[in-house]
């Protein structure tokens, strides 16, 4: 149990996906100058996230691995993304039509998102069992949604401080950004997996 618990922490503040290993940057930055987007981005990437790992997992280990078909692993990652972010796409524009606008063009990104993908692709490449993968896929779904969450946070609060004008919008984002990432590299040796 104890490892998992490591499993979750390294995930989420070690390697976080988003500020130390620069995965999923693109939805980090898009959807960032609302909270309520940025909570629903949040909440779709952790549903995706968990979701394509368990399935990706056993894709690997029961169709592709045993017939010899790895060359076939990042279409067929992708195209299992490609489902689950249909299906939540589908669930937002019935339930929650105006968050569905809000996240726009950044929901159907998901698909490509990075961090997604190199969530499935890692836990082949680190020889994760089953329920590691789905530790460590919660664990980066939480640790993006930490990281977007705050980096949200701190965007709307610096829009409200009214900062000079060289520092307006993308400037003073990636410097944000760059500042929160420092701040996750102090976690650097709190677990070693």
């Amino acid at each position: 149990m104890s490892g998992y618990l490591l499993l979750i922490i390294s995930a989420v503040l070690v390697n976080n996906f988003v500020l130390t290993r620069f995965l999923g940057i693109c939805p980090f930055l898009g959807v960032s100058r609302k909270m309520a987007t940025a909570i629903g981005m949040s909440g779709a990437v952790v549903f995706v996230m968990t979701l394509a790992a368990a399935v990706t997992w056993l894709l690997e280990h029961y169709a592709l691995a045993p017939f010899d078909l790895a060359y076939l692993r990042t279409i067929a990652f992708i195209l299992v993304i490609a489902t689950f972010v249909q299906f939540v796409e589908y669930l937002l524009k019935k339930f929650s039509p105006t968050l569905h606008q809000g996240l726009g063009l950044f929901l159907p990104l998901i698909t490509t998102n990075c961090a997604v993908l190199g969530l499935a692709v890692l836990n082949i490449r680190e020889g994760h069992r089953f329920m590691e993968a789905l530790v460590f896929a919660l664990g980066a779904a939480l640790g993006f949604a930490l990281a977007l969450i705050l980096f949200t946070s701190l965007r709307e609060r610096i829009d409200r401080a009214n900062p000079p004008q060289a520092f307006r919008g993308a400037a003073i984002a990636l410097i944000t950004a760059g500042l929160l990432s420092l701040a996750f590299m102090g976690f650097a040796g709190l677990v070693k997996i």
